[in-house]
């Protein structure tokens, strides 16, 4: 099973497009379960109990759990193995090196840890990211148009190649097309805080799939940001909440507040997606 029809599959069956972002600040973890790695296990462990019915993907980020080094990455592990396995794990690393460094990144992430995509820089190019491509059922999700407000600083440069205009973040969505062609392992990463955008790059790659961070802490719109996900193509949607949902709560009954966060934020997305689908 690929990465786009693992994706599809999950969201079908939980009825859902939310990815849940695992990115556990050791110091807002409930007080009840402790501090550092051994806490940071527990607290994703309740978290991936109460929304494994209501996500579509989980979505650890690398720099939460490297924080703690050899624990950290054992930490890191435990919260893999603890995701049932129907649902696909993205593994927030933003990775991209030269190809024999490459290499080992997609050694020890799809084939080691077993995450089912990773995210990625195009800035070396396709050599740089062919070693994650080339794995079978695996997914690289390229960076595209990110929800930080610096994105622009480079993003949105006017590039005057062979005379055809447009923005870096159109070109490298035009060039994931032509990847996704050759290798069939390609997404695009694109930050809801930029529906515009987001409305662009899905037009111009309409079919793959796409991860879009940013409706939570960060305040992008989520009407708008599903109005221009679902705007065109098939390719398959994950919109991703971190803080908002797994900081939800506090104290010992804390998890019920984060099996109600992501209960909202599922719905949210659902009913929008539903005046997309009935305009």
């Amino acid at each position: 099973m690929s990465f786009s029809q693992k994706l599809q599959q999950a969201a079908r069956t939980n009825d859902s497009y939310l990815c849940v972002g695992l990115d556990p600040v050791s110091e807002q973890i409930p007080s009840h379960l402790g501090r550092g790695p051994h806490a940071m296990v527990a607290f994703n462990k309740a978290i991936i109990r109460a929304t494994q019915d209501i996500a579509c993907a989980y979505k650890p980020n690398l720099g939460f759990y490297m924080l703690y080094g050899h624990d950290g990455i054992r930490a890191l592990e435990e919260t893999r193995r603890a995701i049932p396995d129907h649902i696909p794990v993205i593994l927030d690393a933003k990775v991209g090196d030269i190809d024999s460094t490459t290499e080992a990144y997609a050694r020890g992430y799809f084939d080691e840890m077993r995450f089912d995509a990773v995210t990625a820089h195009p800035y070396m190019g396709k050599d740089g990211l062919a070693p994650l491509l080339k794995r079978e059922n695996r997914c690289v999700l390229v960076l595209a148009k990110t929800s930080n407000p610096g994105s622009g600083d480079l993003q949105d440069l006017i590039l005057s190649v062979d005379d055809s205009g447009g923005t870096v973040y159109e070109h490298v969505a035009a060039s994931v097309v032509n990847w996704q062609k050759e290798f069939g392992t390609c997404g695009v990463v694109v930050g809801a805080t930029y529906p515009d955008e987001l409305k662009r790059i899905r037009a111009i790659c309409p079919d793959v799939p796409l991860l879009i961070p940013g409706v939570g802490q960060q305040e992008g719109d989520l009407e708008a940001t599903v109005k221009a996900a679902f705007s065109t193509g098939s390719g398959p949607v994950a919109i991703n909440a971190s803080r908002s949902i797994i900081f939800a709560g506090e104290g010992l009954d804390y998890i019920e507040a984060v099996r109600a966060a992501a209960v909202d934020h599922r719905d949210r997305i659902n009913r929008a997606a539903r005046d997309v689908a009935t305009a």
